[in-house]
């Protein structure tokens, strides 16, 4: 099995297989609008603006996990547009851990290992994902996406 024969939704409740970003460089985040964290909206945007010609892509996953996201996709995802002026594809609000996960996370906590084994400790767990589909890094949650721009741009060229 491959991340690309993982299917996703979409907040609208539409799905599409991960298939459509072949050849891409994807940077997968677990993210939620009322954490702490919530500061790297901008840097994940700022990352999505600069690389997004060069066959990058942003995926925001918003997380109900750590209670700290609205109620419902729709609202996660508004919230995102209109207070962090996200413009990268946002996704319907999901589980990231447990047997209710979500197929992508299981898949990516499965074939990664985090600081503290590979369960996801907290929201805005970050997954770099090479233009063949392998999981190249995972990122922790303090670790901002700026920090490891230099690993985006190795995978961009």
């Amino acid at each position: 099995m491959s991340i690309y024969d993982i299917s996703v939704r979409k907040s609208n409740g539409d799905t599409y297989s991960l298939d459509k970003y072949k050849g891409k460089t994807m940077l997968i985040v677990n993210t939620a609008t009322k954490c702490g964290l919530k500061g790297q909206f901008d840097s994940l945007e700022s990352l999505y603006n600069t690389y997004k010609d060069k066959d990058f892509v942003v995926l925001g996953f918003p997380s109900d996990q750590f209670g700290q996201e609205v109620d419902n996709a729709v609202e996660a995802e508004q919230s995102c547009r209109m207070s962090y002026g996200v413009t990268f594809p946002m996704h319907d609000l999901i589980k990231v851990n447990g047997k209710d996960a979500d197929p992508l996370f299981k898949y990516l906590t499965k074939n990664s290992k985090g600081m503290f084994g590979k369960k996801i400790k907290w929201n805005f767990t970050k997954f770099l994902i090479n233009k063949e589909g392998n999981i190249v890094q995972r990122f922790g949650p303090k670790d901002k996406p700026e920090s490891f721009e230099n690993d985006i741009i190795k995978e961009l060229t």
